[in-house]
């Protein structure tokens, strides 16, 4: 029988790379206490309103780095309005499977694929944010049997369109012990994202890296509307004022605990065009002003951000600009960021 799968190399475990670069006492003091205050906004205690911001796919150390510092000035400002979390997305899928699938695979956008580099790559970046910084980040879990790597790093992950309708997503989702938030899928059912939540929400048993594990579910699962495409291939949002309500009636009539949606204004909410984030976030604060019950429901956005507008193909040259979907530019992001807490 012919094998086409070539076996590399065998990957360092979890607490092997844990070991040999270790999160310091400090780091895990600042995850403590973020993973309280994101806890606290998801559930209510806390009024403020979560922003999760920041480039579509971390491409390059240096670049991120610039971004996140930038970011943690103006987060420091608002504070008391937002709580920022900082999108740091080392994985990117791909709806075709071929193309840049981010610093995982490709700590070098230019090189070859390197796995084993690319799993260091994506720690050491973790960690140099939560050190410069004070803030934990937020990651898209497209590879659940990875998410062992940053466990003791992250924030916040989501679960992507593609995946949100994947048995071991959900699964590993209620084991995360942080906030999971689970996108709609891309053809736009939202009881297809709702059994979602009511997955990750409750306790759990299967296999997860060789062993078979049991979790106690996390409560902490919540909506994402990121827009969706229809059978012709186009855009449609769903982040509107009657989407919102919508998606609260079946919260109500749902047996999950706390209701809570974050809107992704880009992807298919705008189309893609990336300036359209701006006016989406105004919009989404326009409908929590007009009912109670929405502004409670609706904990947060989630943006696009950059250092430069707009995006370029590898290899571009542009410091600081996407290589995969455009987003927002800095001057732009820092002046929505200050719109954003001005309204809340």
């Amino acid at each position: 029988m012919n094998n086409s799968m070539e076996f590399v190399r065998k990957m360092p475990l979890p607490q092997e790379i844990k070991r040999d670069y270790p999160a310091t006492a400090e780091m895990q003091a600042v995850k403590e206490a973020r993973d309280r205050e994101i806890s606290d906004v998801l559930t209510g205690k806390d009024s403020r309103l979560l922003l999760i911001i920041g480039p579509c796919s971390a491409d390059r150390e240096d670049a991120v780095l610039d971004y996140m510092n930038r970011l943690a000035e103006v987060a420091r400002q608002v504070k008391d309005r937002l709580l920022v979390v900082p999108r740091v997305y080392t994985n990117k899928p791909r709806t075709k499977g071929v193309g840049y699938k981010g610093m995982l695979h490709q700590p070098d956008p230019e090189k070859k694929e390197d796995m084993l580099a690319g799993i260091i790559a994506i720690r050491q970046l973790h960690m140099r944010v939560i050190r410069e910084t004070g803030l934990t980040c937020a990651e898209e879990m497209l590879y659940p049997a990875n998410f062992s790597y940053l466990s003791d790093l992250l924030g916040y992950v989501a679960v992507g369109a593609r995946s949100v309708e994947n048995q071991e997503h959900r699964l590993v989702a209620s084991g995360l012990g942080i906030a999971v938030g689970m996108k709609n899928p891309t053809a736009g059912d939202i009881t297809v994202m709702m059994n979602s939540i009511a997955a990750a929400q409750s306790a759990q048993e299967f296999i997860y890296r060789n062993w078979e594990v049991r979790t106690s579910g996390n409560p902490l699962a919540h909506a994402i509307l990121r827009g969706y495409v229809d059978s012709f291939g186009r855009s449609h949002p769903n982040y509107h004022y009657e989407n919102l309500r919508n998606l609260l009636k079946l919260y109500q009539e749902s047996d999950l605990s706390n209701p809570a949606v974050i809107v992704d204004t880009n992807h298919n909410n705008s189309g893609k065009e990336y300036l359209e984030q701006i006016r989406i976030c105004k919009d989404v604060m326009h409908s929590r002003s007009l009912n109670p019950e929405i502004s409670v429901l609706v904990k947060g956005l989630m943006v696009e951000s950059y250092l430069e507008d707009g995006a370029q193909k590898v290899g571009g040259g542009v410091y600081g600009q996407s290589i995969t979907d455009p987003c927002l530019g800095w001057e732009k992001s820092r002046d929505l960021i200050l719109r954003l807490a001005d309204s809340v």
